[in-house]
């Protein structure tokens, strides 16, 4: 059994020569598009010579290729994929140490890929639809230092999968092990905290922008057929009539099924219909969170919740699945997860001062917004751009039709920055921005007065670095005690079952004041006869740590 730097002791180890393989039929499941775009491209003529023949009453007759140049042409093909696909496994290996997860890949091209567990922001166990039919899945983590995801694992055993994804939380949490049984690494209960119900995911689709897309595509569609008195002008709008059929369908199915729960190892999202995903996300692995609102939603009252995490960078600019984790709730239920994602709001009315940076306007609150001579600029929407910070993190608001509120943590500013344009320069604003990492949430202040623009920058600048200061170990679970959390639906857990002991899991304090569930959320967790009306989440008030010291540095 190796040993900590701390001296403490350690999970058995992969040695020097230990690797493992991937399962063996990963490069099928992976490269099945290959295979059909092959029967596609040798059976295309010959459907197309059936549909000639049915068009021109014409006897049908196969291609003039005799049937054994085509049949040796597919075998061949067969051959190829399946010498290539067999190399492919044969070449990728796996190992796992205590401090890094190595990965071996490519035949012509070698690649050899190393992470560091400290460094893992968030891991997902996801099932492409052909993978669940072998009961496979793919293990994907991020990290801090990588663009887009920089380990993906395809494909491995569900529980294979599972169990790697536990082994690897817990040693980047530093969760102290048995030292009579170091190789077994449970997974971490979890305790289920909403659930979103296919009518009210469908919902949100509706009255998503796509709608407004449709609509517009339709009314281009009515105007054209009007104005030229034809119907084949449809057909050049067959494209774009595909692809918003396609933006709803992918919407439904990405966030059919969504449900939250909250573990030792950090938040847990599991979502899908056809792909299935449980994604974790670690404690303090959150750059950002961004609440918004469309003004279609704003007739029902909700709202989408969004995160900059490292590593999420990638998913972001394609399409951003990854990055929402609340795609419609309630105010209470943003909150709720905002209390997740951000435990220590560092203000002692969260509730009213969240509320104010998202459907607030002027100076409710404590929130400064933009002075009178932003009007020439911004003339309808100059009292709701506006900024607060508490004790822990900085609020950005936005918006009018589209609301929008951004927090930062202080400890994850990784730079400041101000801009002025001649117009702002001739009326004395300025722009502030705060740089997280790449994603959804771009913290902004527009227009602000120039004075306070610099004050901000400075003040800013100064509580970032005393955060990052006393900011918490990686190893979020290092000096963790023994007991486990009771799981979801054990005899003996009762009203209790409805937050996890603080000994275990991240505190999550002051904003998951969440109503009982609406009618959208279906509950998971059945409280006891005398929990009826017990919050989601467990509700404790603590302050963060305030300090005017100036200086400024890059966050991990």
């Amino acid at each position: 059994m190796s040993q900590r730097n701390d001296g403490g002791p350690a999970f058995v180890v992969d040695g020097p020569d230990e690797w493992h393989r991937v399962h063996p039929i990963s490069p099928l499941v992976r490269g099945w598009v290959a295979i059909v775009a092959v029967l596609f491209i040798f059976g295309r003529n010959s459907f197309e010579d059936l549909l000639r023949s049915e068009a021109t009453g014409r006897d049908y007759s196969p291609s003039a290729a005799p049937a054994w140049i085509i049949l040796s042409i597919l075998a061949a093909a067969v051959v190829v994929f399946g010498v290539g696909f067999y190399l492919s496994w044969l070449f990728t290996r796996y190992q796992v140490t205590d401090d890094h997860v190595h990965v071996n890949s490519g035949v012509v091209f070698r690649q050899q890929r190393k992470a560091r567990i400290d460094r893992v922001q968030a891991i997902d166990v996801v099932q492409p639809l052909l993978a669940r039919a072998f009961g496979l899945a793919e293990l994907k983590f991020d990290v801090a230092d990588g663009g887009k995801s920089a380990m993906k694992l395809a494909f491995l055993r569900l529980d294979e999968a599972r169990r790697l994804r536990s082994a690897i939380l817990a040693r980047a949490a530093g969760v102290p092990v048995d030292p009579q049984a170091p190789a077994e690494v449970a997974e971490a209960p979890e305790v289920a905290v909403l659930a979103l119900r296919p009518g009210r995911v469908l919902g949100s689709v509706l009255l998503s922008g796509i709608t407004g897309a449709a609509l517009l595509l339709s009314a281009a569609l009515v105007w054209l057929v009007v104005r030229t008195g034809s119907l084949a002008i449809l057909a050049a709008f067959v494209p774009m009539i595909l692809g918003v059929g396609a933006a709803y369908w992918q919407r439904f199915t990405t966030d059919f099924n969504f449900r939250v729960a909250v573990s030792p190892d950090g938040i847990r999202l599991h979502y899908g219909m056809l792909e299935t995903r449980s994604q974790t996300i670690p404690p303090g692995r959150v750059q950002a969170v961004g609440i918004s609102q469309g003004p279609l939603w704003r007739l029902l009252g909700w709202h989408r919740v969004h995160v900059n995490v490292a590593g999420y960078g990638a998913d972001h600019h394609e399409g951003g699945g990854r990055t929402v984790v609340l795609p419609v709730g309630t105010l209470d239920e943003a909150m709720a997860m905002l209390g997740l994602l951000f435990p220590n709001p560092g203000v002692e009315n969260p509730l009213a001062v969240f509320g104010a940076g998202i459907h607030g306007t002027g100076s409710a609150e404590g929130f400064i917004h933009s002075p009178p001579a932003a009007r020439w600029i911004d003339p309808l929407v100059w009292r709701r751009r506006a900024y607060r910070a508490t004790e822990t993190a900085l609020l950005c608001r936005h918006g009018l039709l589209f609301r929008r509120l951004q927090v930062v943590p202080h400890e994850r500013t990784q730079s400041l920055s101000l801009y002025q344009g001649p117009l702002m320069r001739a009326l004395g604003l300025a722009d502030f921005e705060l740089h997280s990492t790449s994603g959804p949430v771009r913290p902004l202040v527009r227009h602000m007065e120039l004075g306070a623009a610099r004050r901000l920058f400075d003040e800013q600048a100064a509580r970032a670095a005393v955060a990052r200061r006393i900011h918490r170990a990686e190893r979020w679970m290092e000096a963790a005690p023994d007991p486990l959390v009771e799981p979801v639906g054990s005899a003996s857990s009762g009203a209790a079952a409805a937050a996890p002991p603080a000994s275990r899991c991240p505190p999550h304090h002051g904003l998951a004041a969440a109503a009982p569930p609406e009618a959208g959320v279906a509950p998971l967790v059945e409280p006891g006869p005398s929990a009826a009306r017990a919050p989601l989440v467990e509700l404790v008030e603590t302050k963060g740590p305030g300090s005017e010291t100036k200086g400024a540095g890059s966050a991990p």
